[in-house]
């Protein structure tokens, strides 16, 4: 993983939300917040918590007694989420999942949407997840299968790489499509400490109102953008374009239709 594939600064994170919120991750951030639905109580820990998109969805589903600790890496995604969400059982806070400034059994679960791929040392995180959880507690967190049954993200790839063959710009690939290897996450999750695991395939469907809407997400709302600034400078309109046109020749001019395929990862303490 590239040094920067974990940096959202500057415009990203408004982008991000603008327009890959509903595109890529509302459908998980509300299959995530179901499965806690029967906690009553206690304390919750979000980590990578990005523009708040699944603490939003947590609120709607736990009761306020429930206490929502929502962190990230980036004080920047921090900042966007906290002007979108206040509320009396949400706390926001800028911190890194492999190193957590929380004691022991402290919380009744960890959360993660879309976070883990983008952790440099993946065991230290769960490790420090399972440090965090009380007896019995879980860790709930999502990653996304192949890149092959995620179109939308594939088309935005493919076209980017072609128009730079020499050095390809491999973010999309690389980083949040490159963690879906069932037997990897297990393997990690038990040399964490972690004995109880189950993997589930999730499919949902998004849509987004046009091929450049969801190119401007892809190209300019992630780390991505970096890699193609970097490449051709004062070019990044050009190339969303012609992200804008590889969607559009397969979905059309209209509105497009997204389907996709996370795997959704709980581990018991």
């Amino acid at each position: 993983m590239s040094a920067t594939d974990a940096t959202f600064a500057g415009s990203i994170p408004a982008l991000y939300e603008q327009y890959l919120g509903s595109l890529l991750f509302q459908p998980f951030a509300e299959d995530l917040a179901a499965r806690l639905k029967e906690l009553t109580a206690g304390r919750v820990l979000e980590t990578a918590a990005g523009t708040g998109i699944v603490t939003r969805a947590m609120t709607t589903v736990l009761p306020p007694q429930v206490e929502i600790v929502a962190t990230d890496l980036n004080q920047a995604m921090l900042d966007l989420a906290q002007s979108r969400l206040q509320a009396p059982n949400v706390t926001w806070r800028q911190t890194d999942a492999q190193t957590l400034p929380f004691e022991d059994s402290s919380f009744d679960a960890v959360v993660c949407q879309f976070g883990v791929m983008f952790f440099p040392d993946k065991e230290r995180a769960y490790r420090e997840a399972m440090r965090v959880l009380k007896p019995g507690g879980r860790f709930l967190f999502n990653v996304w299968d192949r890149l092959d049954a995620n179109l939308v993200s594939k088309i935005v790839s493919d076209r980017v790489i072609e128009l730079f063959p020499e050095d390809p710009p491999r973010f999309i690939e690389r980083t949040p499509f490159g963690y879906f290897d069932e037997d990897r996450i297990l393997g990690e999750l038990q040399l964490a400490g972690f004995g109880n695991v189950t993997i589930d395939l999730v499919d949902e469907v998004s849509h987004a109102p046009s091929a450049r809407d969801a190119a401007i997400g892809l190209t300019q709302g992630t780390p991505l953008r970096g890699e193609l600034e970097a490449r051709a400078p004062g070019r990044l309109d050009e190339i969303t374009e012609q992200a804008a046109q590889a969607l559009a020749e397969r979905f059309g001019d209209g509105p497009i239709e997204n389907r996709m395929r996370a795997l959704v990862v709980t581990a018991l303490r």
